[in-house]
C-alpha cells in the first residue's frame, strides 16, 4: 500500500477521484495527510469529508527552506511514500525536492511542455487564445526546474468551438483525477 501525502493551496478537486478510487479498492493506497498553506482552501473540506488528517502550515514571513522543512517533517511523521501536488501554489525548495527525490508528483493543466510554468485558468485562457485543437493534463515527477520533470502520464481532450475557460477547466480536471490514479499505480510498481 502506498502512503500518500497531498500538498494543496486551492480547491483540491483531484482529491475526490483519488479518495474514491481508494475507497472502492481500485487503488491500493491511503491518503495519510493533506497539507495546505491556505487556511481558507477548499481542499480542507475534502480532508474532512474523507476523514483525512490535515495540517495548515503558513508560508508568510518565513524562508522557503524553513517552510518546506516543516512540511517534510509532517510527511515523515506520517511515513508518507509519495507526495502529490494538487493545486499547490508554491515552488518547492531544492533541498525538499532532493529529500523527496522521485517521490513528488505534480499535475499540470496542459500537455507539457506546452504552457510550462503557467497556472490554473491562465493555461486554459492561453489554450483558447492560441486556438489549440487539443489540451489536457500532465502528471510529472517534480525536479528543481518547474514543470520540466519526467512526464509519467498525459491525458488529452479536444478543445471545442464553444469552450470557455470554465468548460475547459472542468474537462481537464476530470482527466487529472484519472491521470493521478494511473500515475500512482505505475509509481507503486516501480518502487
Amino acid at each position: 500500500m502506498i502512503k500518500i501525502g497531498i500538498l494543496g493551496s486551492t480547491n483540491g478537486s483531484d482529491v475526490v477521484p483519488i479518495a474514491e478510487a481508494i475507497l472502492s479498492g481500485k487503488l491500493d493506497a491511503s491518503i495519510e495527510i493533506i497539507i495546505t498553506n491556505n487556511r481558507s482552501a477548499l481542499i480542507l473540506d475534502k480532508a474532512k469529508k474523507y476523514g483525512v488528517d490535515f495540517s495548515i502550515i503558513e508560508h508568510k514571513n518565513r524562508h522557503r527552506e524553513e517552510f518546506d522543512q516543516q512540511i517534510s517533517n509532517k510527511l515523515l511523521e506520517k511515513e508518507v511514500d509519495l507526495v502529490l501536488l494538487v493545486g499547490f501554489m508554491r515552488i518547492l525548495s531544492t533541498p525538499f525536492i532532493k529529500k523527496w527525490n522521485k517521490k513528488i508528483l505534480n499535475v499540470h493543466p496542459s500537455l507539457l511542455p506546452k504552457y510550462a510554468g503557467g497556472m490554473n485558468k491562465d493555461v486554459h485562457e492561453a489554450v483558447l487564445k492560441n486556438k489549440d485543437k487539443e489540451t489536457g493534463c500532465t502528471i510529472h515527477l517534480v525536479t528543481s526546474e518547474v514543470d520540466k520533470g519526467p512526464i509519467l502520464v498525459q491525458k488529452k481532450c479536444s478543445v471545442l468551438e464553444n469552450d470557455t475557460v470554465e468548460s475547459l477547466k472542468v474537462r481537464v480536471q476530470q482527466l487529472e483525477g484519472e491521470a493521478f490514479i494511473e500515475s500512482i499505480k505505475s509509481w507503486g510498481k516501480n518502487e
